[in-house]
């Protein structure tokens, strides 16, 4: 029997605020432990939560961006549970309540072509909550101590449909999903802080059938690569045990991605086993028509609309901007140095900035933040080659240089004396002459129409030239000579 896969994802996402979801407490990472506390986070008695406003524009942005329907009211609920890293005994969320219903994450799905644009898949969302992180166990030899830093953080879950089929799938559903809280400027998803974190619950069933089989859900997927890892596993595990003729038992599975292996945690639990009801201390919240206006104003391009964008506005292809606009500093970065450089120069300062820029900013360690090379030096740099004044291998070494000074392209060409020579005309066509007269086939070949066969003669013009003709002005006497043949 053929079998197929469903997978729905549940994925946390911290919200990027200055104090905590309940309190005026600041909310970070990396402080000492249990320093970011107060009575609020440690449940003290008589203390009593506040939200937060600004981890209630996060979200409803967030829900714009996603597409969903933004709840008129939503309202807080207290879901019960007994485990240290929750001081209070239970954690304030939404239940039956959430600020977001519906939307979707855009994915482009695995196996596109690597040059073109592939088929792309929106995946369903149910939900978005928001609610407060909890603590952080660190677990030792013998004990396990506490951390309450994280507790009372503004905390988004982010619930997708069942609705993928394979754990490529769900990787492209996961950085898709933070690109756009990046973009957002809602969160900054990094999961070994743990500011993004996700579920994945996992089924199986026969090829044809509607229905849902039993479900698992895989923890402890702490990077988006053992997400994919771990659904891969936990859907060869489940065929196995249905070849043996066993059953599948819903429950939770601890996911190990260093050994590659799952362990069971605990059957799982349902709705009703938390106890569900609503918080006595926070009203609803009412979200009119004027908040969500002022939020979707702020709302960004999100990078596959950027993307199409980039491919039709500037023509470049598909590999180019397949790198560029998957982080927005650098898509950003790309289009003041393209609009500095001016029409039909995209293309060649996308390849500068993808395929140099990037290098020489890994190579040192650098951020494009700290890069010494701005837009405006490779806008510089790109009209030097372009009227010739440079020549690429030269652009090249430029290029290098400007990156570990910042100095001005021109600058550079002078005091290197990288700038190509001027050419005498008559000594050019003299050159040109010499080559069209030394290569007979490439002149048949570009006389019956193969207009490719003109570079044949090139070589040998700027070997005369000692590499230093302008490869325009080459080009131009090349045909000039030709036509009148």
């Amino acid at each position: 029997m053929n079998y197929e896969a469903v997978i729905g994802l549940e994925v946390h996402v911290q919200i990027k605020t200055q104090s905590k979801m309940f309190t005026r407490v600041a909310a970070g990472y990396g402080h000492e432990p249990n320093t970011l506390t107060d009575p609020v986070v440690l449940a003290l008695p008589g203390a009593l939560p506040v939200m937060n406003k600004a981890a209630l524009d996060a979200i409803i942005k967030a829900g714009l961006l996603l597409g969903c329907e933004i709840a008129p009211v939503c309202k807080w609920d207290r879901k019960n549970y007994f485990y240290p890293d929750s001081p209070k005994n239970y954690q304030i969320s939404q239940y039956d309540q959430p600020i977001c219903l519906g939307g979707s994450v855009e994915i482009e799905l695995p196996g596109s072509a690597r040059n073109i644009m592939g088929e792309h898949k929106k995946v369903p969302l149910t939900r978005i909550h928001l609610e407060e992180d909890v603590g952080k166990l660190n677990h030792g030899a013998t004990d396990s101590l506490i951390d309450y830093n994280r507790a009372g953080t503004p905390l988004m879950e982010i619930v997708s449909d069942p609705a993928m089929h394979t754990a490529d799938e769900a990787y492209a559903y996961l950085t898709s999903l933070r690109a756009t809280m990046i973009y957002g400027g809602i969160s900054d998803c990094d999961m070994e802080k743990g500011q993004l974190r996700c579920d994945a619950n996992i089924s199986i069933r026969p090829v044809g059938e509607t229905k849902l089989g039993t479900k698992v859900e895989l923890k402890n997927l702490n990077s988006i690569s053992f997400v994919r890892d771990g659904i891969q596993h936990e859907i060869k595990r489940q065929l196995a045990v249905l070849e043996r003729g066993g059953t599948i038992v819903q429950e939770t599975r601890d996911y190990d991605g260093q050994a590659g292996t799952s362990q069971s945690l605990r059957s799982k639990e349902d709705a009703h086993d938390y106890r569900y009801f609503p918080d006595p201390d926070l009203m609803p919240v009412k979200v009119d028509a004027e908040w969500k206006s002022r939020l979707q104003a702020e709302c960004p391009e999100l990078p596959f609309a950027k993307q199409r964008r980039f491919m039709e506005q500037y023509q470049l292809p598909y590999t180019l901007t397949s790198v560029l606009v998957w982080d927005r500093a650098l898509a950003d970065y790309f289009e003041e140095t393209a609009q500095l450089a001016g029409p039909g120069k995209a293309q060649g300062v996308g390849n500068w900035i993808v395929n140099d820029l990037l290098r020489e900013l890994a190579a040192a360690h650098l951020s494009l933040a700290t890069s010494r090379v701005r837009p405006a030096h490779i806008a510089a740099l790109v009209k030097l080659l372009d009227a010739g004044t440079v020549l690429t291998n030269a652009a090249k070494e430029i290029f290098v240089e400007m990156a570990a000074t910042g100095d001005q392209p021109d600058a550079i060409a002078d005091r290197k004396g990288l700038k190509a020579a001027p050419t005498d005309t008559n000594e050019l066509e003299q050159w040109c002459r010499d080559s069209i007269a030394v290569n007979a086939k490439a002149l048949a070949e570009f006389k019956a129409g193969k207009d490719s066969a003109i570079n044949a003669f090139k070589g040998p013009i700027m070997k005369a030239a000692k590499g230093k003709a302008n490869p325009k002005l080459v080009d131009e006497t090349l045909r000039k000579l030709l036509a009148a043949m």
